[in-house]
């Protein structure tokens, strides 16, 4: 297991929301690839180019709903919700996935909030934590606009697993947190499903963004938010959840938060509990939040709820991670939020006789933020992450999914 703060991992590997390893071969394929089609693509007017549009609806419905393979909200009729389904890439047997839009456009003019959910398809809590926020909203009293996005990875959804299941060359599992933006002629379908989300949905519809998350499938995590605190318009709105937990870092390119933020459009990941479950506790923390954060872009009247203010936040701009050694049974000797320090002991792990035959320690003094869920564990596989506050972090240790 790592030794000390320099065998930090950023996080791709602090939260396994994130893990994915492409062998350098396969990453020049694809890169040559897509640069291979944009050279030979025509330059597309509209969002695609960088623009804006009007709103294409493409005359089909589904289930009552319109569908749109672009969208200008100033075009939908102020004082009321529209539901709408985004058309995304096409599936190998040439039918489209479809992402579902809902757009509380408000009564009077205002700020653009754009929600995301659903980027992984093992993340519950997320989809949920938005649905509550725009099942409160009432147009007619707002200004402004609120668009939530709930399905992005729809084939990994249907399956409730964390990567989009790609036939591309053959069987392939991709993470389509890290495609952003992504890339409409992209060498494969769920690059291309982000350049057509990023290109004709959510960017030309965004002043704010807010990229709603949950841990892994088999790693637990607190409530946290991710942000890069040295933006002031950020800082302002992650200081507004009730949340225990803030990861000070800028983490690295191709998660969704960041394309937005490369683009002029301030935005933060959520990070809402365990995968594959409903946490309605924790989901109450980032519904109050949010709605604070619509109060603060002036969406929404009233008074703020709680905020970091009510809540002992902690920030940390790193993340320490302890790797198991030895296969075996996982037992944990702290939870989630805990306090520890640098030496402390943090888990142990038994083999088939019940005999001990690793423990494990902090190198660093800080707080836990994820735990491995799932019982057992092989050498390599995390167990604890701890966040703390590094003077000068930097560096990463990559997990080699």
């Amino acid at each position: 297991m790592p030794n000390g703060p320099e065998d930090r991992l950023d996080r791709r590997d602090f939260m396994m929301a994130s893990f994915a390893t492409v062998g350098a071969s396969a990453a020049l394929v694809a890169n040559a690839a897509s640069a291979n089609a944009q050279a030979a693509a025509t330059p597309s007017a509209g969002p695609a180019a960088g623009g804006s549009s009007a709103t294409v609806y493409t005359g089909d419905t589904i289930e009552g709903k319109k569908v749109v393979s672009a969208l200008d909200v100033n075009d939908l009729e102020a004082g009321r919700k529209h539901l709408l389904y985004f058309q995304g890439v096409e599936m190998p047997g040439g039918q489209h996935w479809y992402v579902s839009v809902t757009v509380a456009k408000g009564a009077r003019p205002g700020k653009r909030v754009v929600l995301v959910s659903g980027v992984h398809g093992d993340e519950m809590s997320s989809i949920h934590t938005v649905q509550s926020v725009m099942n409160q909203l009432d147009p007619a009293r707002m200004a402004g606009t609120v668009m939530a996005v709930t399905d992005v990875a729809r084939p990994a959804l249907e399956g409730m697993q964390r990567r989009w299941p790609n036939s591309g060359r053959g069987n392939d599992l991709i993470d389509m947190n890290r495609e952003w933006p992504g890339n409409e002629t992209g060498a494969t379908a769920p690059s291309r499903h982000a350049g057509l989300l990023f290109n004709r949905l959510l960017r030309p519809n965004a002043d704010v963004a807010i990229d709603f998350h949950t841990g892994t499938t088999g790693f637990d995590v607190s409530a946290f938010n991710i942000a890069g605190m040295d933006v002031a318009a950020v800082k302002a709105m992650v200081e507004l959840y009730p949340v225990g937990q803030i990861f000070d870092n800028h983490v690295y390119p191709g998660v969704l938060h960041n394309a937005f933020v490369d683009a002029g459009i301030p935005s933060f990941c959520a990070e809402v509990g365990a995968a594959r479950s409903l946490d309605l506790e924790m989901i109450q923390l980032f519904v109050e939040g949010t709605l604070n954060v619509l109060k603060h872009h002036g969406i929404l009247a009233g008074p703020m709820g709680r905020t970091g203010k009510d809540v002992a936040v902690f920030v940390g701009n790193s993340a320490f991670p302890i790797l198991a050694t030895h296969g075996g049974l996982v037992e944990h000797l702290v939870r989630l939020n805990d306090k520890v320090t640098a030496g402390q002991k943090v888990a142990i792990q038994r083999n088939g006789f019940g005999e001990v035959v690793a423990e494990y320690t902090s190198g660093v003094a800080g707080e836990v933020t994820g735990q491995r869920s799932d019982a057992l564990a092989e050498p390599g596989n995390p167990l604890v992450f701890i966040l703390f506050h590094a003077a000068a972090p930097g560096g990463s240790e990559t997990y080699p999914e």
